[in-house]
């Protein structure tokens, strides 16, 4: 066996578990939603209301994607491909940066480049790795949502469309690993990309032109500069093609080609994007455990508070259009008035609240990130370098909390005022920058738990932290974005902390939820103190 087929099977050897988790993930949500519209909304009525509804609510345009009609299979593909194919995504993305840059960074890139192979031959098996994954993926979703009683031709259509995605995001993280001088850095940036893909496909339906009897939608041109534009373009269920999915074809090939020719060139462990050298001597933040922890932490606080900002900014911007849109259509808006029935809330409002849900969703991903840290420091042994320093592993841990939670609230009042910021350039209000700036802290009780969540993983179960860290996350976002849908049980949906969040300013704020969320969030951490403290540090 070649040198590249010995890499491969030894890197999926190494990702069994997690392929499984992901590819397993992706396909339990496949067949969850194909069989809660099949049996949950096996009547035209039923469909033709949602479809309606959704048509004429860009909010849910621009989460959702676009309708295409009422059969069974469209209406599960508008429910759950724009989720689906992020996630594709971020498997595609997460699996690349694992076999290169951070490969590098751990020394076992150093190991194989010392044996008689071609210097780009990793990252050769890496790519190969990559499109394997998301052809098991697209084989997985064929079957789930066949399985799940969707029409045979257009679900192997609709599972093309997710993997189509996932390959894309297999080139661009190979190029970006190359160009970003840790693994880190390079998973914070691919990530944004597959956030920024998302979002750019939710601008251009959120602005397309709904048809006149408000089951379908036409994207505006923005959709189509989104790898998740192109696969929605495939219309599996309605008028299935996979032409556009050419387009996600060539642009792997270039981004792939071009990452191989970059790594052929580049020494090992350099990168286009040089990393800065620090100071000769460290400040007075860099010489105390909360000082270190912030300073670990600070760039990634700024990539999340960057995107929130661009989130804001949609929000803020788009909020008075679409309510421009809708007021000068009676149907549409009294379609969006039953969606909140008996709320005074107008049609910006829902969409912003829809917005800020999904920044509460950022604020807790970012204060998970920050709590991961400890378990690479741990593994990588600068933890017990430090803790052999007269430092508590009480304080160590406290400190990278303390800078968790304050991730959550920077993330959270920089997407309010980002959102208060561009309404009140509109409306002349100033009011409305600590108006939204609040809305946005509505949700950060919420996002706190999971901080507290990734804690414990941490102090309880260490050699599986990142995974209960994120994998707990994604659930929570599951059941909150897809619980009603599923028509799942009420205690199961209130399990997820974004259950409870308040919808400001469509709905009131909740004081006991916060107050309760925030009292776990308090005895989370102290219990993982409490256990940090009588476990040995492992590898």
């Amino acid at each position: 066996m070649n040198g590249l087929g010995v890499i491969l099977l030894s890197q999926l050897k190494r990702d069994r578990w997690v392929l499984t988790f992901w590819l397993g993930g992706i396909g339990l949500l496949g067949i969850s939603v194909a069989t809660a519209i099949t049996t949950q909304f096996a009547d035209d009525a039923e469909r033709t209301a949602i479809i309606q509804i959704a048509a004429a609510n860009p909010a849910f345009l621009f989460l959702r994607g676009l309708p295409d009609g009422v059969s069974l299979g469209a209406v599960a593909f508008f429910q759950g491909f724009a989720f689906t194919a992020v996630l594709a995504g971020l498997m595609s993305t997460f699996l690349v940066v694992r076999h290169t840059r951070a490969d590098e960074e751990a020394g076992r890139a150093e190991l194989l480049g010392a044996t008689p192979i071609a210097r780009s031959t990793m990252l050769a098996a890496t790519l190969v790795l990559g499109t394997l994954a998301n052809v098991a993926l697209v084989g997985l979703l064929s079957l789930a949502y066949i399985g799940g009683g969707l029409d045979g031709g257009g679900s192997v259509v609709a599972a093309f469309a997710v993997g189509a995605v996932g390959l894309v995001f297999v080139g661009v993280a190979a190029l970006v690993a190359q160009l970003m001088p840790s693994g880190r850095s390079a998973n914070g940036v691919a990530s944004a990309l597959v956030i920024g893909a998302y979002l750019l496909r939710g601008i251009g339906d959120a602005l397309g032109t709904p048809s006149d009897d408000l089951l379908s939608a036409t994207p505006s041109p923005i959709s189509w500069l989104s790898p998740i534009g192109w696969g929605q373009a495939t219309r599996p269920y309605t008028e299935p093609t996979l032409l556009p999915l050419l387009l996600s074809l060539a642009v792997f090939i270039v981004l792939a080609g071009a990452s191989v020719a970059v790594r052929s060139r580049r020494d090992l462990g350099s990168s286009l994007v040089p990393e800065r050298s620090g100071r000769a001597s460290a400040r007075f933040g860099g010489r105390s455990v909360l000082g270190l922890a912030w300073r670990l932490q600070r760039a990634t606080v700024l990539g999340w508070v960057a995107g929130v900002v661009v989130l804001g900014a949609i929000a803020g911007g788009l909020g008075p259009v679409v309510a421009e849109a809708v007021a000068e259509n009676d149907t549409l808006a009294a379609l969006i008035g039953s969606l909140v029935p008996g709320s005074t809330a107008d049609t910006a409002e829902v969409f912003i609240a829809a917005l800020l849900g999904i920044g509460g969703v950022l604020a807790a991903a970012a204060g998970v990130q920050a709590m991961l840290r400890l378990r690479a420091e741990e593994v990588e042994g600068r933890a017990e370098l430090l803790l052999a320093t007269p430092v508590s592993r009480a304080r160590w841990l406290g400190a990278t909390a303390l800078v968790a939670t304050a991730s959550v609230l920077i993330v959270t009042v920089a997407l309010g005022v980002a959102t208060g910021g561009v309404l009140a350039r509109s409306s002349g209000d100033g009011a409305d920058v600590l108006r939204y700036a609040g809305a946005a802290l509505a949700h950060a009780p919420a996002a706190l738990v999971f901080v507290a969540i990734a804690a414990l993983a941490f102090a309880l179960v260490p050699r599986v932290t990142i995974a209960l860290g994120w994998g707990l996350l994604v659930i929570g976002l599951f059941l909150g974005q897809f619980g009603e849908l599923l028509q799942l049980p009420g205690w199961l949906q209130a399990v997820s902390p974004f259950f409870h969040s308040s919808a400001v300013p469509v709905v009131e704020f909740d004081v006991v939820a916060a107050i309760i969320l925030l009292a776990m969030t308090v005895v989370g951490l102290a219990v993982a103190l409490i256990a940090l403290r009588r476990r040995d540090l492992t590898s």
